[in-house]
């Protein structure tokens, strides 16, 4: 009898932004591309649970409860030693620090592979050097990763989609008392957590939320603990919005962000996500490049002036005056979203 040969088995070890996040799920498309029955298993915050549990190519995630720039070297060596049983065949490192590609070798994992970075060398020993030219957003990086060969020349990366139920989707808006009104959903997410220059101004998006209020639309914000300064403000100059940011759950924010007509969204790991769920998004772009991090919709559009200071890159205007999304009106927004 003819035995069957074991299915691949690749640990991720995956990034540490929501945004980022929702773009590795192209290369767990792109591996299952290669190959069908890869089991793919996820190294992520605990956070990331919601989100890798919408994503169907995604086995198991393993949790590292380290935070940003914390070295974590106990946990990372108990995490590693942990995963020797799994017997993975390859690991992926898309973070380009040292620290993250000690798990894979703490684990005993063949092949790791990854670009060139800090310090790394022995850690990675399949190392790619990253082709900034060919592979500019950020999206192609991690796809190209997932090439046998390296090359991935001519790569289209798969377009993110999480999975949102319509019993998902009820159960969230129920979990708020939103399922009572009727009309269009108009979902806005005025946050960015790296900082003021990546946002559009308050005041313009309570503008916009009169607007399409006025118009019987229902308008909801949504954003972490983080943006309720932010979107106090808005529902502040805009009564009628529902503000939910900080109370839900990040599951409960795909599903809403699914369950909505339209979404206005600065460059943030919501916009990636809305993105993802198939939901129609207008992007707006300040320091940041929608050529690196794009919206990966075709249901996406975005709105971005390209002054000759953008893209800066800052997390606050270094010329003081945030032109770049001062510049962009209310009308030139609502033209978009309508």
């Amino acid at each position: 009898m003819r035995q069957t040969s074991k299915p691949q088995r690749v640990l991720v070890v995956g990034p540490a932004w929501v945004g980022d996040m929702v773009m590795a799920q192209s290369l767990f498309m792109r591996l299952r591309q290669h190959d069908p029955n890869v089991v793919i298993d996820v190294v992520a915050p605990a956070w990331s649970e919601a989100l890798l549990s919408r994503m169907p190519q995604v086995n198991q995630a393993h949790h590292l409860a380290v935070g940003h720039g914390e070295a974590g070297l106990a946990k990372r060596w108990a995490l590693g030693r942990a995963l020797r049983h799994c017997r993975y065949d390859q690991a992926i490192i898309l973070p380009r620090s040292a620290k993250a590609a000690l798990i894979p070798w703490f684990a005993g994992i063949p092949k790791r592979t990854g670009y060139r970075g800090e310090h790394r060398y022995g850690l990675i020993n399949d190392m790619r050097v990253l082709d900034r030219t060919r592979h500019y957003r950020t999206v192609d990086r991690f796809v190209a990763l997932g090439d046998p060969s390296g090359s991935s020349s001519n790569v289209i990366a798969p377009q993110p989609q999480l999975n949102s139920t319509h019993a998902q989707q009820t159960a969230a808006k129920s979990a708020f008392d939103l399922d009572h009104n009727s009309g269009p959903v108009l979902s806005l997410c005025p946050g960015a957590e790296y900082g003021p220059a990546k946002r559009w101004p308050s005041e313009y998006f309570a503008a916009l939320a009169r607007q399409y209020l006025n118009l019987g639309w229902r308008v909801w914000l949504l954003g972490s603990a983080k943006d309720t300064t932010i979107t106090t403000a808005i529902s502040e100059q805009a009564p009628g919005v529902v503000d939910l940011a900080g109370r839900t759950r990040l599951g409960q924010a795909i599903d809403l962000l699914a369950a909505s007509d339209v979404v206005v969204s600065n460059d943030s790991g919501l916009m990636h996500v809305a993105a993802a769920t198939g939901t129609a998004v207008v992007a707006l772009y300040g320091s940041s490049d929608p050529q690196y991090t794009p919206p990966l919709s075709d249901s996406a559009q975005i709105i971005y002036r390209g002054l000759s200071c953008s893209p800066c890159f800052a997390r606050e205007c270094p010329l003081g005056h945030l032109n770049c999304l001062r510049g962009i009106t209310v009308e030139t927004v609502a033209k978009a979203v309508n």
